[in-house]
């Protein structure tokens, strides 16, 4: 078993995570402010109420209803530059902007395992399941392998697609799927592919394009069981990334002690958090674990 750590994303140029607590953070991407819900942020908040009323976008609970409270004069779309790529950022319904920028250390990390194969294997497979934007697709192709990025929305794909384009990555080789990753993963299995890498980032609970159902106490260890009969001969990474709620890394991590097993190499586990940029808070975001054959 691996000690846990800590991933944290520091600020950057055209992201900072300026303030957070009372059930919020106040993010900055590029020049547009963000006001969202953090359940995770159970302290005070550091910056004064006008602070925090300077934002450019507020998303609003009133009940059941929610929606974003935008300022005249934000834009609907723009693109910011975030761990070496290039991301439309937009408020979308379930108060999400397009990324995720805990996530910034993982992708560090597979570029790291991949360059470190390439010179003894020129094509590295990796399958990206639950996609969502493509920022771990991007960071793989950048680093240059050929990767398969699955998720069941269609408007997902195409935000991820577009991302790919502003970061000059159209003509990296990227097959962008269309469908319930589950499925998609049984029919791979069936067809007798073979990946190098694969990583998961499974919500707690969603939809598949033909209404799959998805529940990640229900699905998550059979995924992962399928998941393994992808790998290659002499595989070289899984990622699994969680942000359901009540669950921990060492249960993430459980489900790949049979890799050290069959194929050697290594488990991390730990936290994904965010820097504020002007203290010493972290602020927790999600969980990781991940095998390397490095």
């Amino acid at each position: 078993m691996s000690n846990l750590s800590i991933l944290s994303t520091p600020p950057s140029a055209d992201y900072e995570l300026l303030d957070s607590g009372d059930g919020e953070k106040l993010e900055r991407y590029g020049k547009v402010i963000f006001r969202r819900p953090d359940p995770q942020s159970l302290w005070k908040k550091n910056l004064s109420v006008q602070d925090w009323d300077k934002a450019d976008a507020i998303f609003l609970r009133d009940g059941r209803k929610a929606d974003w409270e935008i300022r005249i004069g934000t834009p609907e779309k723009w693109t910011i530059n975030f761990g070496g790529l290039k991301f439309h950022i937009r408020p979308t319904a379930f108060k999400h902007t397009g990324l995720f920028p805990e996530q910034e250390g993982n992708w560090n990390w597979m570029r790291k395992v991949i360059n470190k194969r390439l010179p003894n294997q020129p094509e590295i497979s990796v399958l990206n399941l639950f996609g969502y934007t493509g920022g771990a697709s991007l960071a793989c192709a950048q680093a240059g392998a050929q990767v398969c990025h699955v998720d069941g929305s269609k408007v997902a794909i195409g935000w991820a697609r577009d991302n790919a384009e502003l970061s000059g990555l159209r003509e990296k080789p990227i097959r962008w799927i269309l469908d319930d990753a589950v499925e998609f993963v049984r029919r791979e299995v069936k067809r007798g592919k073979k990946y190098d890498g694969i990583l998961m980032d499974p919500p707690a609970f969603g939809h598949g394009p033909k209404g799959e159902m998805w529940k990640v106490e229900k699905d998550f260890v059979g995924l992962v069981d399928l998941c393994s009969q992808l790998l290659s001969d002499d595989p070289l990474f899984f990622l699994v990334n969680g942000y359901a709620s009540g669950y921990s890394a060492i249960a993430y991590e459980n489900n790949l002690l049979s890799l050290v097993t069959k194929y050697g190499g290594k488990l991390e586990k730990g936290e994904l958090a965010i820097a504020e940029s002007n203290s010493e808070r972290l602020l927790p975001c999600g969980i990781f674990a991940r095998w390397s054959s490095l």
